[in-house]
């Protein structure tokens, strides 16, 4: 083996187990979450290795669900989504995650979802045209049997505009350039 390639992260091949997320590893990956269109000969040149080895990482930091995938972020309200709140949901008896799953899957509206510690059992995000229309998506919601309460609260501005909630990528693109 190279050692290019152990440089690049890659343990020999007899070695099995996952190299380790090292501190390349975090500047590789500081380096896309500001933009995923960087080239792999850009971010080589940042952090110190030719866009081979920087490829190399990104491929095996993509084998490993450390990236999980490239995407691109769109302000809402050019999307036609003006209004915004969180929503806290709370069940009757145990709900089990699967089945709160399967419910905000099938509302387009709900951009994230998670459950949570606390009195509610879920805190949904829900993006909506307009105030008359997140009633209508909190209506649907709702009418699922196992939903006993919601308490709503809607925002009104982003105290932090450049992050991902408020529609923005993790770190503007300009300050990102240099991952070293």
């Amino acid at each position: 083996m190279r050692s290019m390639d152990v440089l690049a992260g890659y343990s020999a091949r007899m070695n099995s187990r996952p190299a380790p997320f090292d501190e390349l590893d975090r500047k590789i990956v500081t380096a896309l979450m500001a933009n995923a269109r960087t080239s792999f000969a850009e971010i080589g040149a940042a952090v110190g290795l030719s866009s081979t080895a920087v490829k190399r990482r990104v491929d095996r930091l993509r084998e490993t669900d450390v990236i999980t995938g490239f995407t691109a972020t769109v302000k809402p309200s050019a999307l036609g989504w003006r209004t915004e709140a969180y929503v806290e949901v709370y069940c009757e008896g145990a709900a089990p995650p699967r089945r709160l799953a399967e419910v905000v899957r099938n509302h387009p509206e709900i951009t994230a979802a998670m459950t949570v510690t606390g009195g509610a059992d879920a805190l949904l995000h829900v993006r909506a045209r307009d105030v008359e229309h997140f009633e209508e998506v909190l209506e649907r919601i709702r009418t699922e049997p196992f939903i006993r309460k919601t308490i709503s609260v809607m925002v009104l501005s982003h105290l932090l505009p450049e992050s991902p909630e408020a529609g923005a990528s993790n770190v503007a693109p300009d300050s990102a350039a240099d991952v070293r």
